[in-house]
């Protein structure tokens, strides 16, 4: 079976999204099962950088658990996300709903000196978390639209990294990233373990809804065997949902086909 193989229908999408790249490797040996698109580039991770943050919030001990801490919300924190962003919230809450003012607030609790540590030793894309050009602000958002860039393939690498516990981090940070990030849908027997990033090209946190892109990375375990995986998706016009949920939902849905059609017997 050749390294990379191509398996078409995977980029089942409404005609207003194109897929950048899908890419799933074994995770122990890092052998690619599918490599299908432009994977080199970079982009803003977006939310799919919740990953690295939840493991940098629950070292640190700044996170507890799955329901601690719990934070309440403040007037002029982003409320974009709409009621379910303006409740208190706590690790479980915040991954659920994608709740860009619990990220901050974990990142501006690490400070910019140990969140720059954190960066660059998880080797996280290009490592950049200084955020917007003169503004000093990296921990207001350097995963999102900014200064902080990543490409599929170094996703992968990540994922790699956390799959085989390979990051300076605690066995209580892996062990609770995990339990959070777990998907609530899984196929065909398997665990699987991501999250949605939904971000555009631009700088300075400017989203542009006509161009938006959809993230959807992680992790998967069934038995001994354990994968990592990449989705990248960029609307061609305003879609709703939102990139990063359609990315998840469509790649869950053909993840057993995928996995089957690309398993050596």
């Amino acid at each position: 079976m050749p390294a990379a193989l191509l398996l078409s229908g995977l980029c089942a999408f409404p005609a207003s999204a194109r897929t950048i790249c899908t890419v799933v490797a074994d995770a122990a040996n890092g052998h690619p099962l599918l490599l299908q698109g432009e994977c080199n580039e970079r982009y803003t991770p977006a939310s799919s950088f919740k990953i690295a943050l939840s493991l940098m919030g629950f070292d640190s001990g700044i996170l507890k658990d799955e329901h601690t801490p719990s934070w309440p919300f403040q007037p002029g924190y982003p409320d974009w996300g709409g009621e379910t962003w303006r409740q208190p919230t706590d690790p479980a809450r915040w991954i659920r709903y994608s709740v860009v003012w619990y990220s901050q607030q974990v990142a501006e609790r690490l400070g910019e000196d140990r969140f720059q540590r954190y960066t660059s030793a998880f080797g996280y894309g290009n490592q950049d978390v200084s955020g917007d050009p003169g503004k000093h602000n990296g921990t207001q958002g350097a995963w999102n639209i900014s200064s902080l860039r990543i490409s599929p393939l170094e996703q992968l690498a990540f994922l790699r990294k956390v799959v085989n516990r390979q990051l300076p981090v605690s066995a209580h940070a892996y062990d609770m990233t995990a339990r959070i990030f777990e998907q609530e849908q899984a196929p065909d027997g398997w665990r699987l373990y991501g999250k949605t990033g939904t971000g555009s090209p631009g700088t300075n946190g400017v989203y542009d809804r006509n161009h938006a892109y959809g993230w959807f990375v992680g992790w998967a375990e069934k038995g001994e065997r354990k994968l990592v995986f990449a989705r990248l998706i960029q609307d061609e016009q305003a879609t709703t949902p939102n990139a990063g949920m359609r990315a998840r939902d469509a790649f869950i849905q053909a993840f057993p086909g995928l996995v089957n059609a690309n398993t050596k017997d």
